[in-house]
């Protein structure tokens, strides 16, 4: 059975083929500046270099008839005909309150997620943009949503509801819903596996550091608390967008330097965070090279973030009553050493030590890793996230009629080549 996933934007089409019952990926790619002029496909088959090749790509459904082209291309494709492919996994930013898991698409799921634009108007319209391409371009198969904010949606009320006016929440859905889901949703459960356990026996803290950034508390395999909000704003500080600041000082900005709340939206999301800090960079190495080099504002961005990720661990560990492991993913919680040995100094009272040389050797490309101490009461992994696994395993799962529950734990992320012996 081959599956095709889709992660369709305002300008871009993400797609990859997989060979659903060996969990492997055949091919992926994207196809960039949709909807603009100079559309190019990047199209890479496994274990071939890519190939780059322009369209013109006016719409989504050109994009995806384009894909599919490739797809059955005698020269880089993978399949002879569309009709090998089974099923179609699409990703969806926002679920809003509807969805607590990944659904087949039918009417009613289109009317919800158009419903739920209003809450993520950059995302939501493009994804249904590529949802209603692809389903008039494979009719015959079922389509799956695959939800950003699904994982995240079995956080108690207590957790979600904001101390504003309670009409709020039931007129316009204001609560607190994170996102980055199926990223924590994986993470969390390749950690319970490295410990021999199963996710609900396990309290995981899943550290998601990109140029966005988000951690989740994950309490006995289900999603607790997670640090993004309403929007992504919400938070730990990340590449471009604030974090958690007094909402007061956009107010008190916006008086003083006459702003407009359009302005203050793309000042708060776009030039703010360690790009505000610095005044110069997002990217974490260009930080670390320029604190090297004695740049102190540079430095100073370094010491506020990993501060503000550490008082994250601080207070997820007591709201769980303890926890078994914290896991590092996504660019820089792969790949900066430093980030990690700064984000846990300082948390040995709490069970937590990291080993300096596992950790300096540990990188996104080495493959799952434990940089904990011999003496560690807590076990402190890296773990490369692979967010379309997700979509394969879900999709699998539904077609299979085995994706009764959300917490279904027995059936997802159970690669052989990882599990303990007494649990295959």
């Amino acid at each position: 059975m081959k599956a095709l996933t889709l992660n369709c934007g305002s300008s871009s089409v993400k797609y990859a083929l997989w060979d659903v019952n060996a969990l492997h990926r055949l091919c992926s790619g994207i196809v960039e500046r949709v909807t603009v002029r100079g559309s190019f496909i990047n199209h890479q088959v496994s274990g071939k270099k890519e190939v780059i090749y322009k369209r013109e790509c006016p719409t989504h459904d050109v994009a995806i008839k384009l894909i599919l082209d490739f797809l059955t291309s005698q020269d880089h494709g993978t399949i002879t005909d569309v009709s090998e492919i089974s099923a179609a996994g699409h990703r969806v930013v926002h679920g809003g309150e509807n969805f607590i898991k990944s659904v087949r698409i039918d009417e009613e799921v289109i009317k919800v997620i158009e419903k739920c634009c209003i809450l993520a108007p950059l995302h939501n319209p493009p994804n249904l943009l590529g949802i209603k391409a692809a389903m008039r371009l494979m009719p015959e198969i079922p389509h799956i949503a695959v939800f950003d904010t699904a994982f995240l949606a079995t956080m108690p009320k207590h957790v979600y509801i904001y101390t504003i006016p309670y009409e709020w929440y039931e007129k316009y859905g204001i609560r607190r819903y994170g996102f980055h889901g199926t990223s924590h949703l994986y993470v969390s459960r390749r950690a319970a596996v490295l410990l021999g356990k199963r996710p609900s026996e396990v309290n995981v803290i899943t550290l998601h550091i990109g140029n966005g950034v988000s951690v989740t508390a994950v309490r006995g395999g289900v999603a607790f608390d997670h640090s993004m909000g309403f929007t992504p704003l919400e938070g730990a500080v990340m590449g471009t967008r604030c974090g958690d600041i007094d909402p007061a000082i956009p107010l008190y900005i916006m008086r003083l330097e006459k702003i407009t709340p359009e302005e203050m939206d793309n000042i708060l999301n776009k030039k703010s965070g360690l790009l505000g800090i610095t005044g110069k960079y997002t990217d974490r190495r260009d930080i670390i090279k320029a604190a090297e080099e004695g740049d102190q504002r540079s430095r100073l961005a370094i010491e506020i973030e990993c501060y503000r990720l550490k008082k994250y661990i601080g207070a997820y560990s007591t709201a769980m009553g303890g926890v078994d492991a914290i896991a590092f993913t996504a660019g820089v919680g792969e790949n900066s050493p430093l980030h990690r040995a700064k984000i846990c100094e300082g948390l040995e009272f709490m069970g937590i030590k990291i080993d300096p040389q596992k950790n300096e050797r540990a990188v996104g490309r080495n493959g799952e890793v434990d940089t904990s101490a011999s003496d560690s009461h807590v076990k402190i992994f890296v773990i490369p996230t692979d967010e379309e696994l997700v979509f394969v395993e879900d999709i699998k799962a539904i077609l299979e009629g085995k994706y009764d529950v959300y917490t279904n734990f027995e059936y997802s992320f159970q690669r052989q080549d990882f599990i303990p012996t007494y649990l295959r």
